[in-house]
């Protein structure tokens, strides 16, 4: 890969988010606007309005804890939450990004990152205060949008020292919070705007939640750093109707928008409905999170390109929590991918074939170093390795945890590099991400990848989920295999048998793999992440018996 410099300015490291929401603090623009689609409403702030408001907040904090402690932010998805994370970086203590209490699963999760974090003081909202005291504040608990009294100035604070813990998803291991400091939060919203040429006439618009990190960054902080505009809504509200997030791009000009994959599949099942779209403002919709597919790319531009979206508006791209979100994108030629052998890619190689499964990139980093590593040392172009990261933007560790070998790896005498457990190659310069190391499935000496299995049994059967299919390894007297477990369709009129046989041809077919089972769970019966994506860990441990 070519080898960009860390151009991260240094004035732009020293200057932290909260400066620059306070450098505005007299701007009569709007900053963040809630589309409340239950009670049809939007709620605004502007700059001035919004700056005054966490000066109370971060008052509030002040009067009850001292800067450095950790303050759990427990609020849906409103105004008072980039409310309450504002006024937490603004009192110089540490945010930890969450959610309300929900679901039992969802509650079990959202105590053993609480313990995690120590997290003494809670911020909610009104709209979630009920469900927090249900759940129980173990210290000082403050309603961000109800605090009154005298404001603060913000707390100076140093580039290193922590900004918030941001919590992975738990796909592949136990949630650990991600030690962001301020200076990665800047880094990362200027390889942001870099990458996707957000500036002060740009609206940041979506649905992702905010204690996820792509909906953190992208919807609260980019805006911020930017001087631009942000526009959200709940992510149940898209779900339960995508067109609404169509509508919202139609609706604001200049929009810079987000998703994982799952979300432009939905969008393009609904397709433009009634509406007169006119998506040609769209200036970037990014599709990460998750693994791209080339298939959901195609459907997306073929539904939408008639209504003013433009190819090359399209960008496939690459992040992780521990990043702080950002590392790589397609650039303005837009999406594009490549046709790789299957086998020769099983043994680390990236060889171009007219035939084979296509990936799509993920385009090249902007303002860090990305390198694919095989046992230490760098990997020439179209050799298969782990992502190595290094850059302004990487966080400093994992909070109350010992494992920073993960942060401190090093490479040609350099050190700080993160390795991010992901495989990938880079061909014709670009990244293309192949799968997780510890998800790796290894079958008589060949390996397969997770996502290749899921996207095969995912089109087997219109019965089937397409994004909700987990595929991992098992092992039985007969040595090792691998196991699906995938999501029924509700309401599918289909036979069991019928469904079960078309998975293990199509997995058969497309990967000269037999696999052990197939499991057919009902819709929800698959455990996931936060995020929202398929936990193959969980599924492994809930379903993971093949005798069963």
């Amino acid at each position: 890969m070519p080898r960009p410099p860390e151009t991260v300015p240094g004035e732009v490291l020293r200057a932290s988010i909260v400066d620059r929401l306070f450098a505005r603090a007299d701007d009569a623009r709007p900053l963040f606007t809630h589309q409340d689609h239950t009670h049809a409403a939007e709620h605004t702030l502007t700059w001035a309005e919004f700056a005054a408001r966490v000066r109370v907040v971060a008052g509030g904090l002040r009067r009850v804890a001292e800067p450095g402690e950790r303050v759990a932010v427990l609020a849906g998805q409103e105004l008072a939450y980039p409310l309450a994370f504002f006024g937490v970086l603004a009192a110089g203590m540490i945010a930890v990004p969450l959610m309300p209490p929900g679901s039992r699963a969802q509650a079990e999760r959202l105590g053993g990152v609480l313990a995690d974090s120590g997290a003494r003081v809670w911020l909610t909202s009104s709209a979630a205060a009920a469900r927090v005291r249900e759940f129980g504040a173990p210290g000082e608990l403050l309603v961000a949008d109800e605090l009154t009294g005298p404001g603060a100035d913000p707390v100076p604070v140093a580039p290193e020292s922590p900004a918030y813990l941001q919590y992975t998803s738990g796909s592949t291991r136990e949630p650990a919070g991600a030690v962001i400091p301020h200076r990665a939060i800047v880094a990362a919203c200027w390889q942001g705007s870099q990458a996707y040429r957000v500036d002060e006439g740009t609206t940041c618009a979506g649905w992702i939640p905010f204690f996820h990190d792509m909906g953190l960054i992208q919807l609260l902080c980019l805006p911020v750093f930017s001087g631009g505009r942000a526009v959200f809504m709940a992510p149940a509200e898209f779900v339960h109707r995508p067109r609404r997030w169509l509508r919202q791009m139609a609706d604001y000009p200049a929009v810079f928008t987000a998703a994982p994959n799952f979300a432009y599949d939905l969008a393009a099942d609904a397709g433009p409905g009634d509406d007169e779209l006119d998506l040609s403002d769209v200036r970037v919709a990014l599709n990460g999170a998750e693994p791209v597919r080339p298939r959901t790319v195609e459907r997306f531009l073929e539904v939408f390109g008639p209504h003013g979206f433009r190819r090359e508006a399209y960008r496939p791209s690459y992040g992780l929590a521990e990043a702080t979100v950002y590392v790589a994108s397609a650039g303005e030629e837009g999406p594009r991918g490549a046709k790789f052998d299957r086998e020769a890619l099983a043994q680390g190689q990236a060889v171009e074939t007219v035939d084979g499964p296509e990936l799509v990139s993920v385009g090249r980093p902007v303002g860090q170093l990305v390198r694919i590593v095989h046992e230490g040392h760098e990997q020439p172009e179209d050799a298969v390795g782990e992502i190595w990261i290094h850059g302004p933007n990487v966080a400093t560790g994992y909070w109350s945890r010992g494992d920073s070998a993960a942060f401190d790896a090093t490479l040609d005498g350099l050190g700080g590099w993160l390795r991010t457990g992901d495989l990938g190659v880079v061909h014709r310069g670009d990244l293309y991400v192949t799968g997780r190391l510890k998800d790796l499935i290894v079958v008589d000496g060949r390996n397969f990848h997770p996502q290749d299995i899921e996207a095969a049994a995912g089109e087997a059967h219109p019965a089937v989920r397409r994004d909700r299919v987990a595929a991992f390894g098992v092992a039985d007297e007969d040595g090792e295999g691998a196991m699906v477990v995938a999501e029924w369709v509700r309401d599918a009129d289909a036979d069991l048998k019928e469904v079960t046989r078309a998975v293990l041809r199509a997995v058969s077919r497309e990967h000269d793999l037999t696999l052990r089972a197939v499991h057919l769970v009902p819709s929800g019966g698959l455990p996931r992440t936060s995020s929202g994506k398929v936990a193959r860990s969980a599924a492994k441990a809930r379903y993971g018996d093949v005798r069963g």
